[in-house]
């Protein structure tokens, strides 16, 4: 574990923790393109009962919001934390004595929240924790723009990965989020998490190992959504769990790209629906649509079958 962190540190010399390959010291205190230091910053860690049922459970998922992001994606429902930097720094001690707080909690896991620009940091802080005795399973919950070469590292040390599948076409990738290269890093990355902890393992309807992919409808199909899912279904896992995230809503800066500044409808979600059942994917979540309209808490049902609570909405 002390090699692999000393490993992670040293991607940090000439930054390449991301696929934009910045090249700053940050070990200097230098920024690139994500603004993040040396030091984690932390927006917010608290017990969550937002994510997928399998996640939060009955008790909660142990949530760490890392501040600053490797994307910049005009629609982000986070954007004072991604882009503005709200956050404080903290000392890699006190991520670990957060770890072990939400544990004591009785959180099911601790569930990193963009932590992709802080890899290193984040290793530190769990081998501290496990050494003052971590053991729930750990989340890394990111955008799906990975480097392989931090991915590598954390082989058999993450438990649970939640990655986004935002786009499948260029163009879209670097309007809204300043990633033309998108899609095909992100193939990559999703294929090495599911290579490093396969299909979802469950005991007790809770999560203990594997990969669940979130897609987040788009208007207009902008996300690509049927090139995603069929990817998903034939170069990984039929089985795998893909959540079709339908609480899309023009924040942020949305509202300069007409063709995004509104919320996605009825028919729309459907559709996308219809299509991670046409590619063959058996599993999954899909939002409540008697919730589409909420801006902040989402309802999931395990049930992907478009003929079934679409009653009460306008298609």
């Amino acid at each position: 574990m002390i090699e692999r962190i000393k490993k992670a540190y040293k991607l940090m010399e000439s930054c390449r923790l991301c696929p934009r390959k910045c090249g700053i010291n940050r070990l200097k205190g230098q920024t690139g393109f994500c603004k993040a230091g040396l030091l984690p910053m932390v927006s917010s860690f608290h017990v969550h009962f937002g994510e997928e049922p399998p996640i939060s459970g009955r008790n909660g998922s142990g949530t760490i919001f890392f501040t600053h992001c490797s994307l910049r994606c005009v629609f982000c429902q986070n954007h004072p934390i991604s882009h503005l930097g709200q956050g404080k720094e903290a000392s890699v001690e006190e991520l670990a004595c957060m770890m072990l707080k939400l544990q004591a909690e009785g959180c099911h896991n601790i569930n990193f929240v963009t932590p992709t620009h802080y890899m290193p940091q984040i290793l530190e802080a769990v081998f501290i924790a496990r050494e003052k005795g971590l053991k729930v399973p750990l989340v890394y919950n990111c955008g799906g723009y990975e480097s392989m070469e931090a991915l590598e590292i954390l082989d058999g040390i993450i438990d649970i990965y939640m990655p986004d599948m935002k786009y499948s076409d260029d163009a879209p990738a670097k309007k809204y989020s300043n990633a033309p290269d998108y899609f095909e890093i992100n193939k990559i990355a999703v294929k090495e998490m599911y290579r490093q902890v396969g299909d979802l393992k469950m005991h007790r309807g809770i999560v203990s190992k594997g990969i669940l992919i979130r897609h987040l409808v788009l208007p207009e199909n902008l996300a690509g959504s049927q090139k995603i899912f069929e990817f998903i279904a034939n170069e990984l896992s039929p089985d795998i769990y893909v959540n079709i995230m339908a609480q899309y809503y023009p924040c942020h800066s949305a509202s300069k790209f007409p063709e995004i500044d509104r919320r996605i409808t009825a028919r729309e979600y459907m559709e996308a629906i219809r299509l991670v059942e046409k590619a063959g994917l058996k599993n999954g979540f899909r939002q409540v649509m008697s919730t589409i309209k909420r801006k902040r808490i989402p309802e999931w049902t395990d049930n992907l079958k478009t003929t079934l609570q679409t009653n009460n909405v306008t298609l």
